[in-house]
């Protein structure tokens, strides 16, 4: 429809909105910083397609934020800002940092679009028990000065929980959990159970909360 009104014009459209931006495909984007602008026209179609699908994905938060860090769920982002907080005094947002919430399989799409607009990006992942396996499959990202990898090199923490548990000791969890398990792992089998809430748990406590190296070194500029 638009094709037949504008005839043979090039027809150039301007949103705030993550849904009109992935609808119309990112691989028609350019991206302008006042004085030139870049395509993304060299995205992967793999890329491109798996944001096609997901429009509400929010690709315009990376693309217009100060500075982006992704992590792999809502309980990674309550983690994240409450560490921020603590840091700086100040939430995330404050300072134009996008905190974006993402299956960790679609890291490679955000990453893909970070690199030919050389965007400010950090992620966060688990280590999983495989952690030099991971690093070599960002490689190609983190090769990048703008990319930067934040993980656990400690196989034996593979997720975000023990390393909480870890570096704040079984007591002080019970105290913020009011729980009152014997065993780290009765605790990280409850904490597993309730992701989010513990994690709301963690960022809403009035006591002194340690966070992960790793997760310290993302927030850290």
């Amino acid at each position: 429809q638009i094709q037949q009104s504008i005839g043979p014009k090039q027809l150039i459209a301007t949103t705030h909105s993550s849904y009109v931006l992935n609808s119309l495909g990112l691989i028609n984007t350019i991206m302008f910083d006042g004085s030139s602008g870049i395509s993304l026209s060299s995205l992967p179609p793999e890329t491109e397609e798996y944001f096609n699908r997901l429009p509400g994905f929010e690709t315009l938060r990376m693309l217009l934020a100060n500075r982006t860090i992704l992590v792999e769920g809502p309980s990674d982002e309550l983690i994240v800002e409450a560490a921020y907080l603590k840091r700086n005094g100040r939430l995330p947002i404050e300072d134009g940092v996008e905190v974006i919430s993402v299956n960790s399989v679609a890291f490679k799409r955000f990453l893909d679009i970070a690199m030919p607009l050389v965007l400010d990006v950090t992620f966060i992942t688990d280590n999983d028990g495989k952690a030099a396996q991971k690093r070599d499959n960002y490689k190609r990202y983190t090769d990048q000065a703008n990319i930067k990898l934040c993980m656990s090199d400690d196989i034996s923490l593979k997720t975000l929980e023990p390393q909480m548990v870890d570096v704040n000791g079984l007591k002080k969890m019970n105290t913020i959990f009011g729980t009152s398990f014997s065993t780290e792992n009765d605790l990280l089998k409850y904490m597993n159970d309730r992701k989010a809430d513990c994690a709301l748990k963690i960022a809403e406590t009035s006591l002194e909360v340690s966070f992960p190296e790793y997760i310290e070194n993302a927030i850290r500029k």
